[in-house]
C-alpha cells in the first residue's frame, strides 16, 4: 500500500496517533485540546490500521441493509407521499423529509400542515412552526431510540416498543416488524401542527386524549380507496384490511424508510472495511481526532456514530418550543419524557452518517452549517452565551429563549474545558463528509410518479 504524507496539525504526540487518546477526561490531553504548529507524519498502513482498530474498538461497524418484501415497500413509499393521512390533506410525511434533500427541509424548524411550498421556501400565512427540526431518516431500523427526546423507544427489558400518548395493544404490537421505525409514523398524524390540523376536518374534531379513533377515522380514507386495499392485502398476505389497524400503516411506511434510506456505502465505510487510501489525509487527521483527543466519540460511537443517549451540549433554544418554561416557547427535551429535572435540555445524541447533507443542526436548528456546529463544541459555554441568531431566517430572529444559565447548570461534563484549535475543527469537519453515502446525494428516484388518492406528490423544482 502506498504510503501518504499526513501533514496539518494533529494535537497529539506520534506515540498518541498509534494508541489512541486515554478513556481519562482528566488526563492532561483532554483537559484542553488545542493543537501545536504543524508537524509531518508518514501515514503508513499500520498507522491507517491503528485508527481503524480504534473505531472498531467503539463499535463503528458496517450497518446492514434490511430485506423488505417489495409489497410492503410500494404500500410504505405510497402512505409516507400521500397526503391523504393528513387532516385537510395538504402535507404528506415526506413534506417536511424531502428525497431532494437527504430527507430534512433544511429548515432549522419545520413547517407543518396549513403551508405552503417546500423546503425554505416554504412558508405558513401565520407564521407557525412545528416545535422542533426535521431529523433525517438514514439507517433508522439500526437504532432503538427514535426522536429527539425519546418518546419512541424500544424497551429492551421486555421486548415492547414504548410509544407517547398511547401503549399500543398487544395486536398493534405484532404489526410492528421493525420495532420502534414502524410505531415512528404513527404519531406525527396525531400532531395538529404536523399534520392533523387544528379545524376544517373530521380528524381534527377528535379529542386529543383519543389517538385511536383519529386513527380509525384514517383507516376508513384508506379503506374508501380501491387500490390501497389491494395495496394492504398484498403486503400483508392472508390478513383482510378490515382487521387491520393503523398500526399496519405504520409498519409499512417504517418499513420502506428502512429499505430505502438505509446507507453503508461512505469513504468511511470503504476504510473500515480496509481500504486505507478511502479518506484523505486530513480527513484521516480528523478521524483520528473524533475517536480520541477531541471526545466525540464517547458518545458518537457504534455503527451509526451514536450512542442512543441523551446530552445537553448547550444548543440555544429557538424557535416556537415545547411549550415549556415561563414564556411558552422553551424546549426541555428529554425532561420532558422522564420528568427529572437532570434531564433537562437533553437531547438524543444524534447519529452522524450523511450529516454533511443535513444541516442545520440541532434540535432546533440553531446552527446552520456544519463547521459551526463542530465548533460549537469548542468552548461550547462561551459560544452559547455569545449566540445570535443572525445566521437564521427573519422569522426565527427574535425567537431566542433567554435561558442560557437554566441551559449551563444541566451541560454535559465532557464539554468542560473543551478547546479545540481552527485547524483541528477543519479536520474533524472533513471527517464528517466522509461519512457521506454518494447514494445519499439525490434520492429523487424514491419519490413515486402518483399516490393512491391522487393527491399531488410534492417534489422539489
Amino acid at each position: 500500500m502506498r504510503s501518504r504524507i499526513l501533514t496539518g496539525a494533529l494535537g497529539m504526540s506520534a506515540a498518541l496517533w498509534l494508541t489512541g487518546c486515554s478513556d481519562d477526561t482528566t488526563a492532561p490531553h483532554a483537559e484542553a485540546t488545542e493543537t501545536p504548529a504543524p508537524v509531518a507524519f508518514l501515514i503508513t498502513p499500520e498507522q491507517a490500521a491503528a485508527v481503524r482498530q480504534l473505531a472498531v474498538s467503539q463499535g463503528m461497524r458496517a450497518i446492514t441493509k434490511p430485506t423488505v418484501r417489495p409489497e410492503l415497500m410500494r404500500l410504505g413509499q405510497a402512505l409516507a407521499f400521500d397526503k391523504i393521512l393528513s387532516g385537510n390533506k395538504d402535507i404528506s410525511c415526506m413534506t417536511c423529509h424531502l428525497t431532494n434533500t437527504a430527507t430534512v427541509d433544511l429548515r432549522s424548524v419545520s413547517i407543518g400542515t396549513g403551508g405552503t411550498g417546500l423546503g425554505l421556501a416554504r412558508t405558513h400565512p401565520q407564521g407557525t412552526f412545528i416545535h422542533r427540526s426535521a431529523p433525517a431518516l438514514f439507517n433508522l431500523h439500526a437504532t432503538n431510540v427514535l426522536t429527539w427526546d425519546g418518546r419512541v423507544f424500544l424497551n429492551t427489558s421486555n421486548g415492547l416498543v414504548k410509544t407517547p400518548q398511547v401503549s399500543l395493544n398487544p395486536k398493534e404490537r405484532a404489526a410492528l416488524e421493525f420495532g420502534p421505525l414502524s410505531a415512528l409514523p404513527m404519531f406525527p398524524v396525531l400532531s395538529r401542527a404536523e399534520m392533523r390540523g387544528a379545524t376544517g376536518n373530521e380528524l381534527a374534531k377528535v379529542i386529543d386524549s383519543n389517538p385511536r379513533k383519529t386513527w380509525t377515522l384514517l383507516m376508513q380514507r384508506l379503506g374508501a380507496i380501491p387500490q390501497y386495499r389491494t395495496m394492504f392485502e398484498a403486503a400483508y398476505p392472508g390478513v383482510p384490511f378490515d382487521s387491520m389497524s393503523f398500526a399496519f400503516a405504520g409498519n409499512a411506511m417504517g418499513a420502506w424508510i428502512a429499505g430505502a434510506f438505509a446507507s453503508n456505502n461512505s469513504p468511511w465505510d470503504r476504510f473500515l472495511a480496509g481500504q486505507d487510501n478511502a479518506l484523505t489525509d486530513q480527513q484521516l487527521r480528523g478521524a483520528n481526532l473524533f475517536l480520541s483527543g477531541a471526545r466525540c466519540s464517547k458518545c458518537h460511537n457504534g455503527p451509526l456514530l451514536s450512542d442512543g443517549k441523551f446530552h445537553n451540549v448547550l444548543v440555544p433554544q429557538v424557535g416556537p418550543g415545547f411549550g415549556d418554561g415561563p414564556t411558552g416557547h422553551d424546549d426541555f427535551g428529554r425532561m420532558r419524557v422522564t420528568k427529572n429535572a437532570l434531564h433537562k435540555y437533553q437531547y438524543r445524541t444524534a447519529p452522524l452518517r450523511n450529516v454533511e447533507l443535513t444541516a442545520p443542526y440541532g434540535h432546533d436548528g440553531a446552527i446552520t452549517t456544519l463547521r459551526a456546529w463542530v465548533d460549537h463544541y469548542s468552548e461550547a459555554p462561551l459560544k452559547l452565551q455569545n449566540y445570535t441568531t443572525a445566521q437564521l431566517e427573519p422569522l426565527l430572529e427574535n425567537t431566542l429563549q433567554p435561558t442560557q444559565a437554566d441551559i449551563l447548570a444541566t451541560a454535559d461534563f465532557r464539554l468542560n474545558k473543551l478547546k479545540i484549535s481552527a485547524g483541528s475543527v477543519d479536520d474533524l469537519t472533513a471527517f464528517l463528509t466522509a461519512l457521506t453515502d454518494p447514494g445519499a446525494r439525490d434520492l429523487t428516484r424514491f419519490i413515486p410518479e402518483s399516490v393512491p388518492s391522487g393527491l399531488g406528490v410534492d417534489r422539489m423544482p
